[in-house]
C-alpha cells in the first residue's frame, strides 16, 4: 500500500523549523543540504562546512554559481554578509571541540536507541572511509538524522541494532522522515509527528519496531 510522503524539501522544511535562533549548524553532505534554503529571516542561523566554511547560505540562482566556493559536497554554495573561510584543521577542531549545535546527517541505518550508521554498506566499491561523519556525530551537542525511512525495496531503516559499520553510538536524537518525525531513546523510538493518511499502527507495522506515541504528537505537520 503507497502512502504519503514528504518531499526532500517538505523533510528540509520541517529540520529548518526546529533549529533554535542563534544555532550554530553543520548540514551534511546529500540532503541536508536542502535546509540551507528553507530558513527564513526571523532567525540567525549559523552554517558550518567541515571544508572551512562558517556563514553559508542558500543555494545560488542557476547561472549564478561560483565553483571556488562550494561546501564539503562540492555543492556550489553562497555566503551571507560576515562568512569566513579557515584552514580544514580549524574546522576539524569546530567539530570535535562542541563548537556546533547541531549537525544534521544523512544515514544508512539508524538504531532505535540512537546508534548512527552513515558511512559505509560494504558494498564493492563503496566510499573508503567515514570521513568527517565521526567527528561530527559524536562532536556535535544534537545530531540529527534526515532521510526516506524506507529503502527502494521497502525495508526500514530503522532497525533494533545497526548491520552497517557504525559511525557512533547512541548519538542521533532526532530522525528527520518522509513519513514521520522520530526521536531516539533510551527505551527506543518515539514518535513527534506523522504524515496525514498513515496511522500509528500502520507506521510501527512499516518499521518493524515499536514507537512510543508523544504526548502531542503533531500529525501532519509538514
Amino acid at each position: 500500500m503507497a502512502y504519503p510522503k514528504r518531499s526532500k524539501d517538505e523533510i528540509a522544511r520541517r529540520v529548518a523549523s526546529d533549529i533554535h535562533d542563534g544555532a550554530v549548524v553543520n548540514l551534511g553532505i546529500g540532503m541536508p543540504t536542502l535546509v540551507a534554503n528553507h530558513l527564513g529571516g526571523d532567525r540567525e542561523v549559523v552554517l558550518h562546512s567541515e571544508n572551512g566554511i562558517l556563514g553559508m547560505g542558500p543555494s545560488p540562482r542557476a547561472g549564478e554559481e561560483d565553483y571556488d566556493l562550494i561546501n564539503a559536497g562540492k555543492q556550489p554554495v553562497t555566503l551571507l554578509p560576515g562568512g569566513a573561510f579557515f584552514h580544514h584543521a580549524d574546522s576539524f577542531a569546530m567539530m570535535r571541540g562542541g563548537h556546533l549545535d547541531i549537525c544534521v546527517l544523512g544515514a544508512f541505518q539508524v538504531s532505535a536507541t540512537g546508534d548512527l550508521a552513515n558511512w559505509h554498506t560494504g558494498e564493492p566499491g563503496a566510499i573508503p572511509a567515514v570521513g568527517g561523519a565521526m567527528d561530527l556525530a559524536v562532536g556535535a551537542r544534537q545530531t540529527w538524522v534526515m532521510m526516506e525511512l524506507l529503502t527502494k525495496q521497502g525495508a526500514s531503516k530503522l532497525v533494533r541494532q545497526c548491520s552497517y559499520p557504525l559511525t557512533a553510538i547512541g548519538c542521533v536524537k532526532r530522525i528527520y522522515g518522509d513519513l514521520a518525525t522520530l526521536e531516539c531513546t533510551p527505551a527506543g523510538l518515539r514518535l513527534v509527528d506523522l504524515v496525514d493518511g498513515l496511522d500509528h499502527e500502520s507506521f510501527e507495522a512499516l518499521l518493524g519496531l515499536p514507537v512510543a506515541r508523544a504526548a502531542a504528537a503533531a500529525k501532519g505537520r509538514a
